[in-house]
């Protein structure tokens, strides 16, 4: 091997270290960046020690009609939203220390407020983060990326590469969790990331600045795999837990069911041009550094050669990956043949948890042998340990501020007075204000949350207006699926966001765009569709 292939490889070592280190909430000491976004992220950081307490200290002691624990609430809140955004900390210990001052002002006990780290969501991530730490240590995941790379004309361009992904992801998240959904495609997006970004590196003059997890492809990348699920997720019923929490608020309170077809069909030509207008704004905000990917075939090939047979470790990863995919699909293939409704369906659905399977597929790992004798087998825990800790942490704070916002009814506080202020006469408007309050409140907290706190709001609302609550319900259960600004708004983003390759400002930025254009397909398409199947009547 020569002088050049021993660049080759620090090179792909570097880009695939970077990647494996977990190295998500970094420090500006630890980033390459040029000197105009050094300034920005020392202003923005600063501006973020002194607005996040002023912000919280002010609101306490504003006067507001709001109760005692919902104002403090509101105030720890409003500053931990300042953290952030702004980064002084990093972003886990921000919602740490929103924590923290929920139990020091008393709105709760200590152990009422730190029950949800217990929540199974936790566990999957804990779990998705060991099976996508072996995929990317043993190459299983760069396999697969050489495969979605290697299919007739995708490795052509990057907005190719970023659309197939895409479409993979909303596809598999119409029948399977979106949380699942990322969990099993971050290690091949990661892995199809640092193929790019070994070539956009080897294009790079010696000397400039290169850093693979600040690549503006690598945002378009991770964004379309969190976004693309939470689109996908909203084709079927089953698709995401807001749908079923939504869908079953609705019977109740109009008495009409949503079939599974019926919501399909209702549901397709929405998911269809949300997910081209969601292509259109990643690649738009984040246009790649590269558009044609001139070599990438050829070099496709030759790389696919040099992997050569799959590995013991390899394979042992690929039994574990498959077992948990089976068992995460398993609940939904049960509801398409007895139906959501079902005995067997609740059974096989409480036993087969996401949590819980992520955690016995991450399990295998250690038990599955790549050398008997040795005793030597797939990962181990010094290599497990390595995954990022620190969102596991933030998702938890944000699964605890999503429980207080419900627990102590500031959720529906604001929303029933904003409610009353706005005043509302007609559908339209109702449809509105649903739409905008579901993803409000998606941003701050889960979209279950979102989903259970907002459709039992608007259905009085619309009652007291003298509206059919159905499509205003049913516009909102649509919207409590956005939320794509923050890392904590949904699980998907947060996973993504723990690849290290979504500056917390860039996900801000496509997430508002994103928002606001499927606020508007939501309002526009949801009374539409729902008219041309002849619900709601």
């Amino acid at each position: 091997m020569g002088p050049s292939d021993d660049a080759e490889g620090g090179r792909t070592q570097s880009v695939t270290s970077a990647l494996l280190s977990g190295s998500t909430y970094r420090g500006l000491a630890e980033q390459k960046l040029t000197p105009a976004e050094e300034r920005f992220e020392r202003a923005r950081r600063t501006v973020g020690f002194v607005l996040a307490p002023l912000v919280t200290i002010v609101f306490l002691f504003v006067p507001t009609a709001l109760d005692s624990s919902q104002q403090q609430l509101a105030a720890v809140l409003l500053g931990v939203v300042v953290l952030w955004v702004c980064e002084p900390v990093p972003i886990p210990v921000g919602g740490l220390i929103g924590v923290a001052a929920i139990v020091i002002l008393g709105v709760l006990p200590a152990d009422d407020v730190l029950a949800p780290f217990g929540s199974s969501t936790v566990f999957v991530f804990i779990g998705a983060f060991i099976l996508a730490q072996a995929m990317l240590r043993h190459g299983l995941a760069r396999r697969f990326a050489f495969r979605i790379l290697s299919l007739p004309g995708v490795g052509k361009s990057t907005w190719r590469v970023i659309v197939a992904l895409g479409a993979v992801t909303c596809v598999i998240s119409a029948f399977i969790s979106n949380t699942a959904t990322v969990a099993m495609l971050l290690p091949t997006a990661v892995g199809l990331l640092s193929v790019i970004a070994e070539l956009i590196r080897r294009q790079t003059p010696e000397g400039e600045n290169f850093d693979p997890l600040r690549l503006r492809v690598g945002i378009a990348l991770m964004l379309v795999l969190a976004y693309g699920a939470s689109v996908g997720g909203l084709l079927t019923p089953i698709g995401s837990p807001p749908n079923l929490i939504g869908r079953e608020l609705i019977e109740e309170a109009t008495g009409e069911r949503i079939s599974f077809l019926q919501w399909t069909v209702m549901a397709l030509p929405v998911c269809v041009l949300m997910f081209v207008v969601l292509a259109a704004v990643l690649i738009l905000l984040n246009r790649p550094e590269v558009k044609r990917l001139s070599g990438v075939e050829e070099y496709v090939a030759a790389e696919r050669e040099k992997l050569g047979k799959l590995s013991r470790a390899e394979w042992n990863t690929l039994i574990a990956f498959l077992v948990t995919v089976v068992l995460w699909v398993t609940p939904g293939i049960v509801a398409l043949v007895a139906g959501g409704d079902s005995e067997a369906y609740d059974m096989i659905s409480n036993r087969l948890d996401e949590g819980v399977v992520a955690v016995l597929g991450a399990a295998l790992l250690f038990l599955l042998p790549v050398n008997w004798p040795e005793r030597r087998f797939t990962l181990t825990w010094t290599e497990a340990a390595r995954i990022d800790w620190g969102t596991v942490l933030l998702f938890g704070t944000g699964i605890i501020f999503g429980t207080l916002l419900r627990d102590t009814g500031l959720a529906e506080r604001v929303g029933t007075g904003l409610a009353n202020a706005l005043g509302f006469t007609s559908s339209v408007t109702l449809v509105i204000f649903a739409v905008l309050l579901a993803i409000v409140v998606s941003e701050t907290t889960s979209n279950t949350a979102s989903a259970a706190v907002v459709v039992p709001i608007i259905i009085p609302i619309a009652e007291a207006a003298g509206v059919n609550p159905f499509i205003p319900a049913l516009a909102a259960t649509f919207a409590a699926s956005f939320g794509f600004m923050l890392p904590v708004s949904t699980p998907q983003n947060a996973i993504v966001y723990g690849s290290g390759a979504v500056p917390i400002t860039k996900m801000i930025r496509s997430g508002a765009f994103f928002d606001v254009a499927g606020a508007i397909l939501i309002a526009l398409l949801i009374p539409l569709m729902v008219a041309a199947i002849g619900l709601g009547g």
